[in-house]
């Protein structure tokens, strides 16, 4: 018996039919040359954490599959497949042959135009083994790729980090058409998002021998940008809170009975739990952080705030306080019902004039050739670079103190509303921020408790 119809409408913007591509479906030919994304800068310009760490960095691509799992287009069980990236701690001498160079990463913007990046990364180097690292769980947005951060995967592997990025099946840039059905994933997305990243701290777990074993399961965390950071929040242990109406508005059904079943499929928690009481909640104990990277739901309260408020996990936002996408009030909101029970660690960085697209590596070059692929990693009155830089610098200091346990890291957090308001610190190369040069720290505020 099917739940629901088979094709959806927003009230976002309709679109035209349901039809998803193919994640393998062919596109134009790939550039033969990788574009280098990143200009060079003084190192006295940037966040001391935004630098490089010691380790050097391998990447490898896996497919795993979460079985038996419902496809809400088809409304059919069946095997959800996903692409992952894993960035890891290589040894440092290079084996012979062909596999260990440079990566590159290869994808299409929302039109379908094909890009290639040049990594940093040594594609299937050979793992650094002897120690353990945390594994870090990274979920890009509605649409995106796994590689859309992938400066911020490197960072974080070359300070001891495993992280692996998934490519969220029906939510990609390659699998959806955003011109003639734009909206097409965005079911899926708001069913399974919280749903992969758990599963994804799960199969390495059941795994323990993947990567050469050297993925400590048992201290993770996860980032998220956008639908990945509503995942994040909710896999940590925000519940959704869908009613009817906000069912309506994002699936477009106008039939009751099938938006009282979605309000149902829909309103689960920390990886597909329906407890019937909060003591019946279980958050996996191995999350110990979490960074939701502007956003979405808060604007439209699809949280329950008392799940919210119960979140015992530390929490890290990052928010543009003119995001037009996630609204800057949800956002803010997210952050005041977030632990409220003063039981958790919780911190938000704001990027004034800021919109939504501050998680995204900058634009590749034939992403400029229009409006709907330069507006999906364009910032009007900031520099993608500057933003990465800045995202580097508070994730490291954010997993360092409390995946890691570095105590001294947690300094880096403790800081004034802003760098203004700690000016009595500053000196002439340093600005009242830990970690942050002189002049170089502008537009930035910080809260947290």
């Amino acid at each position: 018996m099917r739940l629901f119809p088979l094709c959806f409408l927003t009230s976002a913007a309709v679109m035209a039919g349901c039809s998803l591509f193919s994640a393998d479906a062919k596109a134009a030919a790939m550039p033969t040359a990788a574009e280098q994304l990143y200009q060079p800068q003084p190192a006295e310009m940037q966040p001391q954490l935004a630098a490089t760490g010691k380790q050097q960095v391998g990447v490898t691509s896996l497919r795993i599959t979460n079985p038996v799992q419902l496809n809400l287009l088809t409304q059919q069980k069946q095997d959800r497949e996903m692409l992952l990236e894993l960035w890891y701690p290589a040894e440092k001498t290079l084996p012979t042959g062909a596999l260990a160079q440079r990566a590159t990463y290869d994808n299409v913007t929302k039109s379908h135009q094909p890009f290639r990046i040049q990594a940093n990364a040594l594609r299937d180097a050979k793992v650094k083994t002897g120690q353990n690292y945390p594994l870090v769980v990274l979920s890009h947005g509605y649409v995106g790729y796994r590689t859309l951060m992938f400066y911020l995967a490197e960072h974080l592997a070359s300070h001891g980090y495993v992280v692996a990025a998934i490519d969220h099946p029906q939510s990609t840039n390659a699998e959806v058409d955003a011109i003639k059905a734009p909206y097409a994933g965005f079911p899926a997305t708001l069913y399974h998002r919280s749903r992969d990243q758990q599963f994804v701290l799960s199969y390495f777990r059941q795994h323990p021998k993947a990567l050469e074993g050297v993925i400590n399961t048992d201290a993770a965390a996860v980032i998220g940008y956008s639908m990945g950071g509503y995942g994040a929040i909710n896999t940590v242990g925000g519940c959704f809170n869908f009613t009817e109406q906000s069912v309506q508005a994002f699936t477009g059904s106008k039939d009751q009975a099938t938006n009282a079943a979605l309000k149902q499929l829909l309103n689960s928690c920390a990886g597909g739990q329906y407890p019937k009481t909060a003591a019946e909640l279980k958050v996996d104990p191995a999350w110990k952080a979490a960074i939701a990277i502007a956003p979405w739901g808060g604007q439209h309260k699809l949280f329950s705030a008392e799940a919210l408020a119960a979140i015992k996990v530390p929490m890290l936002y990052f928010a543009g306080d003119q995001d037009d996408v996630s609204g800057y009030e949800g956002m803010q909101w997210l952050y005041n019902q977030t632990g409220s029970r003063g039981s958790n660690s919780k911190y938000m960085l704001t990027y004034h004039n800021a919109r939504h697209n501050i998680a995204p590596h900058p634009a590749p070059a034939i992403a400029r050739q229009n409006k709907l692929d330069f507006g999906h990693y364009h910032e009007p009155s900031w520099s993608a670079q500057s933003i990465n830089d800045i995202n580097k610098h508070f994730a490291l200091a954010m997993l360092d103190c409390h995946v890691k346990a570095i105590s001294k890291q947690c300094e880096y957090l403790k800081l004034a509303p802003t760098p203004t308001d700690a000016a009595a610190k500053a000196t002439e190369n340093s600005s009242g921020w830990l970690g942050f040069p002189a002049r170089y720290d502008t537009g930035l505020s910080w809260q947290y408790q």
